[in-house]
């Protein structure tokens, strides 16, 4: 992809996710995130329904009435996509993985921007291929998005425990962390869980229908995207298609389930559809729940 191709693709994801990001920004997205901490805003003469345990006792001995310390709170938030570049991204029956990924990604970037918070990205397939540092501002959300559309990954496999572990060294700050990824690697609950407890992370768990189910089609070469291994399968055989299809769910299961049990959030994305009513729900439950 040359240079003019990423700009133009850039300027398209921008058009195409500005009225979700709006919604975002003017609804759920400032009230589901919390800032760093509370900071101290000023003394106030205690009213009838004050916390006790609010009051400031130097200024109360200095008034002679009591007076209550009030806070507001640190909106200084950091955010970073943790996107998968693997080449299981590759797979897609409507459009790649990678390609909605992308779009959920700058979604989330033009959120964070326009919130006047840092956005930052990590890049990973077996390792982190890539780290780019949270800073403000829309012309860095653009140069991010752009690295998205040109990173070629100089891996095709998948570990997203080795991956996490190595991101979990490098945060320093606390940060909202949102893994894009489709999550078809093993073992990483262990390594979920400890970045879970230092920051709020959440997977948006990217799914395509024909991973789930193989239709009826004759013989096909199948290709691991991760380790070209090719098999030639007989999709007529309804043993195959129902082995396949319990297979796939039980690990589509068996990721939330590692997901659920590191407490971080989970975002069902699916690929190729309007993912707007999952980012939508996501918000409103985590609304409901602080």
């Amino acid at each position: 992809m040359d240079r003019q191709e990423i700009i133009r693709n850039v300027k398209r994801i921008e058009i195409k996710t500005r009225l979700l990001v709006e919604g975002l920004v003017q609804g759920d997205y400032h009230s589901v995130f919390k800032g760093r901490g509370i900071e101290f805003n000023e003394a106030r003469e205690y009213a009838a329904g004050d916390d006790i345990r609010t009051i400031d006792w130097n200024v109360t001995a200095r008034m002679g009435v009591p007076y209550v310390k009030e806070f507001i709170e640190e909106r200084d938030l950091t955010v970073y996509i943790v996107f998968d570049c693997s080449g299981s991204g590759e797979f897609g029956n409507a459009k790649e993985k990678r390609e909605t990924a992308i779009e959920l990604a700058a979604t989330v970037m033009f959120a964070a921007i326009r919130n006047n918070d840092r956005v930052g990205l990590a890049l990973f397939s077996d390792r982190i291929e890539r780290f780019i540092p949270a800073r403000k501002g829309k012309r860095h959300a653009l140069s991010l998005i752009s690295t998205l559309l040109s990173h070629e990954s100089a891996s095709r496999r998948t570990d997203i425990a080795t991956s996490l572990s190595s991101l979990a060294s490098i945060l320093r700050r606390k940060s909202i962390v949102i893994i894009l990824s489709d999550f078809l690697s093993e073992g990483f609950e262990r390594e979920l869980s400890i970045l879970s407890r230092r920051h709020d992370v959440i997977a948006a768990h990217l799914t395509d229908e024909r991973e789930l189910e193989v239709p009826d089609v004759g013989y096909i070469l199948m290709e691991d995207e991760e380790t070209g291994e090719q098999m030639l399968v007989d999709t007529g055989d309804e043993g195959f298609r129902s082995s396949y299809q319990e297979l796939a769910i039980h690990d589509l299961i068996s990721a939330r389930k590692s997901m659920t049990r590191s407490r971080c959030g989970v975002i069902p994305i699916e690929n190729g559809k309007d993912n707007t009513l999952a980012l939508k729900q996501f918000f409103r439950k985590r609304r409901r729940a602080r």
